[in-house]
């Protein structure tokens, strides 16, 4: 290099616009918002966090896990502690009649549309969080759901089998 040039400038490139944005929801604090229209069966993004146990996860946060964690249990006993490590896709909020779906691919999880999703909408996913116990009204009061479909069931456990 000359006396009196420049090095060479780097540019940090980003290869696709930015597809999804956190911020206020109307249905619980934060949610996840599409920015451009996203085609059934996109894959959106990859629920990330820490690889823990199923024990471990009941160790550090009970066995009473309440409605507002950011944790994924996977098919093989795995959770995904998005509180450690964790990306936009734990802001994702619950409905009962969703456009997005959890995919699972070994030990990690995507979220993918199930539907066309128009710019500004917010993604969600049916929890069909599993508890252990009867189910009671306190305990459906305790996961309630405000999305605000007129298919909701009022909370985001599993239906029971």
């Amino acid at each position: 290099m000359s006396v009196g040039s420049r090095p060479p400038r780097r540019y940090r490139r980003r290869l696709s616009p930015r597809r999804i944005a956190v911020r206020g929801s109307g249905i619980h604090g934060k949610g996840v918002f599409a920015l451009v229209r996203l085609a059934r069966g996109t894959r959106i993004i990859e629920y990330k966090g820490r690889r823990i146990s199923n024990e471990t996860a009941d160790e550090i946060y009970g066995d009473d896990e309440g409605p507002h964690t950011f944790l994924f249990l996977l098919d093989n006993d795995t959770v995904i502690d998005a509180n450690h490590g964790g990306n936009s896709a734990r802001w994702i909020n619950h409905s009962c009649a969703p456009n997005c779906e959890p995919v699972e691919e070994g030990d990690r999880m995507f979220i993918e549309a199930r539907r066309h999703i128009a710019p500004g909408e917010e993604l969600t996913y049916d929890y069909q969080l599993v508890v252990e116990g009867r189910r009671t009204r306190a305990l459906e009061k305790q996961f309630a759901c405000f999305c605000g479909s007129r298919k909701c069931r009022g909370h985001f456990l599993a239906d029971e089998d």
